[in-house]
């Protein structure tokens, strides 16, 4: 630990623990933190708790502030907007991440150069997760890698460390639990520096209440991942509604065409114009496709230039 600190010294490091009433396990969090990372300042935001979770992290030694705006992506927003640090350590308040990783994760960061750290959860489908999790963790990360690239195993993790130019050039859109994969977007988008790091990951304390919804958050996540995917690569998205609408509009017309061959007549005219009206649909959205791309193109030009206006290390 001493190595780690003495990499970071001239840096400042914020400790951020997005918060929704875990009075149970936030002050031991603060703690163990604290002995890891001595110098950071830790802060700990209330989404609106109805426990003891601001008074136990206040007595744990971090500064407690609220967000009244529902949802981690919420909290996350206000976080990265409020605090200035070089460097920016984000985990849960739940106990679940193993704090002592920080100072590994947090040298990496600094040595390598990198953007993000990511801390792996060792065993997360054997451990403190339901088997609809697990199924659902293997899917979401496979549908990732094929959509926006193969850097990422772990696009759930909450347990992170930031550079201050990918804190301060993050848009931050999504409201929920979402927003890990809009970072993990982020990053691959930018084609930023990262790392994993396989962290351990234990169960819940004992009394403590998952805020997780299984089948609510993994229709969010699938359309985050479509939204972003449209946002991202317009072009491929269009072109596949495009695809199936051509598809589709093949499949009405070869009746109506053999028919024409064998008589030369067109018996059915309502099947015809909604093939045609298909056809045009489709290369509207090829059409809308090729120029989103060049509008996605520019913004990615301009993400670009605001990431490395905040390049300050």
């Amino acid at each position: 630990m001493s190595d780690v600190q003495g990499a970071v010294a001239p840096l400042s490091v914020a400790v951020l623990l997005p918060c929704y009433n875990e009075g149970l396990s936030i002050r031991q969090v603060v703690e163990n933190f604290r002995k890891v990372l001595p110098a950071a300042t830790i802060y700990v935001y209330d989404n609106r708790s109805t426990d003891n979770t601001s008074e136990e992290a206040r007595a744990a030694g971090a500064v407690v502030r609220a967000e009244n705006w529902p949802g981690k992506g919420n909290v996350v927003r206000r976080m990265f907007s409020d605090i200035d640090a070089d460097i920016y350590v984000m985990a849960d308040g739940d106990g679940t991440y193993d704090a002592s990783a920080a100072d590994h994760m947090v040298q990496t960061l600094v040595n390598d150069h990198l953007d993000m750290v990511v801390g792996t959860r060792r065993d997360v489908y054997a451990n403190a997760h339901r088997l609809g999790h697990g199924f659902g963790n293997r899917l979401f990360n496979g549908m990732y890698r094929s959509l926006f690239g193969p850097l990422f195993n772990d696009i759930f993790s909450g347990y992170r460390v930031f550079s201050r130019r990918f804190v301060k050039s993050f848009p931050a859109v999504s409201s929920g639990f979402e927003i890990e994969t809009e970072m993990s977007v982020h990053a691959s988008q930018l084609r930023m520096p990262i790392a994993e790091i396989a962290t351990d990951y234990g169960a819940r304390q004992e009394g403590s209440v998952s805020k997780l919804h299984t089948f609510r958050d993994a229709f969010r996540i699938m359309f985050t991942f479509l939204i972003l995917f449209k946002e991202i690569h317009p072009a491929r998205f269009f072109a596949v509604l495009a695809s199936g609408l051509l598809l589709l509009a093949v499949l009405l017309a070869v009746p109506i065409v053999l028919t024409f061959l064998e008589t030369g007549l067109v018996p059915r005219f309502p099947t015809a114009i909604l093939a045609t009206g298909i056809v045009l649909v489709a290369s509207i959205f090829m059409v809308s496709g090729l120029i989103l791309d060049s509008v996605a193109r520019g913004r990615l030009e301009q993400k670009r230039i605001w990431y490395m206006t905040n390049a300050k290390k």
